[in-house]
């Protein structure tokens, strides 16, 4: 059984960065892609930013140049570092990660960008 933890949410004021971090536990042999996915208050979950095993990354618009992607595959973790916040990206932020052909997601992580 895998699970993913996500941790780092909080509320931050616009402007600010955050960094969050998904760690996978279980039996692991090795992930595929692994990514992060948001979804707002009435709004559908949308990608954010996704790394695959080899290190190469893809970003959406909303966050490319601001958020960063990394993963450490020993730690079997990823995290997204976000920088210059603002209150669209007022969010849960959920962690996903691929395993052959399962797909698993963490429970998520509220962020809530605020002054």
């Amino acid at each position: 059984q895998v699970q993913l933890v996500e941790s780092g949410g909080g509320l931050v004021q616009p402007g600010g960065s955050l960094r969050l971090s998904c760690a996978a536990s279980g039996t692991i042999f090795g992930f595929g892609a692994m990514g992060w996915y948001r979804q707002a208050p009435g709004k559908q979950r949308e990608l954010v930013a996704r790394i695959f095993r080899g290190g190469s990354t893809n970003y959406a618009d909303s966050g490319r140049g601001r958020f960063t992607i990394s993963r450490d595959n020993a730690k079997n973790t990823v995290y997204l570092q976000m920088t210059i916040l603002k209150p669209d990206d007022t969010a849960v932020y959920y962690c996903n990660a691929e395993l052959g052909i399962m797909v698993y997601w963490g429970k998520g992580t509220l962020v809530t960008v605020s002054s």
